[in-house]
């Protein structure tokens, strides 16, 4: 049997999601009579897990929408950027080895550190609640996740650019200007926050990347040189980027 408090770990949700979905049939628990606590099955997590985490964008998007900070899956989780970086460069080799994209290869890993490498640098020291990122990918289904619970990219670029008033402006400046909200020491060269060159990376291969911060998102693939950037109906404080290859 696993604690309630095991299974948020094991699952990557809080406690009081946990204790929803006991009381509405979505994930049952055991109770003991004499205590009253939570127990689970491991059988029965392991089969919650795999009926419902099959999808890796699913599992990031639960967990930025999650009503509390919760460190997600441990499997998934680099909590600062040496983990990060060692587990970018399996995904580097493992990516390496898929012949069809033996050519482009590099420019799908490049964009992919850039977005991780991101969220890193404009939330050093000032995570809300959950330091770190989710990264994962299916290569099978030729996807990459990356995920963060930071501030977002409307709060980072307001310190450079105070006029930004909404989530859609923040985003389109994102993706069309080599702009950070990290100062630059003199006499040191300006710092992009990259994702102006990983939209001209998408734009001219055979790629697609969904964006989402706040309440702002976008769509965009080889040959949209113009962005189509939407309000969306879920709001969340960080980022969320799904690469498609």
């Amino acid at each position: 049997m696993l604690t309630i408090g095991e299974v948020s770990k094991k699952i990557g949700v809080s406690l009081d999601t946990l204790r929803r979905w006991d009381e509405n049939g979505k994930l049952p628990a055991n109770r003991k009579k004499d205590e009253g606590h939570r127990y689970y099955k491991k059988e029965d997590v392991e089969e919650y897990i795999k009926n419902n985490l099959k999808d890796v964008f699913k599992m990031a998007r639960n967990w930025v929408l999650n009503e509390s900070g919760v460190e997600p899956r441990l499997d998934f989780y680099c909590q600062d950027s040496s983990v990060f970086r060692a587990r970018f460069e399996r995904f580097k080799n493992e990516l390496s080895q898929i012949e069809k994209i033996k050519k482009i290869y590099p420019l799908i890993a490049l964009i992919a550190g850039e977005i991780g490498d991101n969220s890193y640098a404009h939330n050093l020291g000032n995570w809300p609640d959950v330091m770190g990122i989710f990264f994962a990918y299916d290569l099978d289904k030729r996807k990459i996740v990356l995920a963060d619970r930071g501030q977002g990219i409307l709060t980072t670029l307001k310190d450079v650019k105070p006029g930004l008033s909404n989530h859609q402006d923040a985003l389109e400046t994102a993706f069309t200007e080599f702009i950070s909200g990290r100062p630059t020491p003199p006499p040191g060269p300006p710092r992009g926050n990259g994702l102006k060159s990983v939209r001209e990376v998408v734009t001219d291969n055979k790629l697609s990347l969904f964006f989402q911060t706040g309440d702002a998102e976008l769509m965009i693939q080889k040959g949209d040189y113009s962005l189509n950037i939407k309000k969306s109906t879920i709001y969340f404080r960080g980022c969320l980027a799904l690469i498609h290859f």
